[in-house]
């Protein structure tokens, strides 16, 4: 009598136990497969969340703003939504007398892991892990992020002392009123994984990038994942 009691209670312990597992790879999937939000402006790609080798943006869009010369015909490309907005970003800038310069948009899986080979080759591992994502951690491969930089800028490399312009210090105050963030600002090094970048902002969407600009966060913080 004992053995028939045993035998239905394991059966019905080893289905739980296997329901478990399932559903735990699922949600791992989920998170470190397609990373999809239910806002798909506020995904989060970063060395917690990488998206996968075959994330591909939908909707991407040829920008139609001023490149530097060695953006590639892929890095000029955004989503959509993004895309216009940045216009409307970089023609306000305009109006104000600042001329800005698109460096570097959409970058591909494979694109991201040459960039990043690239700069492990000039100057090691250590020193490209602190401003150059893995594949598949950057949020380029989003197509809602874009190096930006000035004139003064526009045929030299990224530098931080961008942020201290008057373009740069225009964009990090406004950028939030189309709906971009400054994405690695100073300070919240230890929760973006990435040392101060002022010439990287991101697309979030205008509500999104209004609370975060006002609470002095980053995109970690306001998604609960820091």
């Amino acid at each position: 009598m004992k053995k028939l009691v045993i035998v239905p209670l394991l059966l019905i312990v080893a289905v739980i136990i296997y329901s478990v597992c399932n559903l735990n790879q699922a949600k791992s999937n989920h998170v470190y497969s397609n990373n999809q939000n239910s806002n798909e402006f506020l995904i989060l790609a970063n060395k917690n969340h990488p998206l996968s080798s075959s994330y591909i943006p939908e909707n991407l869009t040829m920008l139609n703003v001023e490149f530097s010369p060695s953006a590639s015909h892929e890095e000029k490309m955004m989503q959509g939504e993004a895309a216009e907005q940045l216009e409307n970003l970089f023609k306000y800038a305009h109006k104000k007398d600042m001329n800005l310069y698109g460096v570097s948009a959409y970058r591909s899986y494979k694109s991201q892991k040459q960039v990043y080979d690239e700069r492990v080759r000039r100057v090691g591992k250590k020193q490209a892990d602190e401003y150059v994502a893995h594949p598949g951690t950057s949020e380029h491969q989003t197509g809602l992020a874009i190096d930006v930089t000035n004139e003064a800028g526009f045929k030299g490399m990224l530098t931080v002392d961008f942020g201290q312009t008057r373009e740069g210090k225009w964009l990090k105050d406004n950028a939030y009123r189309f709906g971009f963030i400054m994405r690695y600002p100073k300070e919240k090094e230890a929760i973006t994984g990435y040392n101060y970048e002022s010439w990287h902002i991101r697309y979030v969407g205008v509500k999104a990038a209004k609370e975060i600009y006002s609470k002095d966060m980053v995109l970690e913080e306001y998604l609960g994942e820091e």
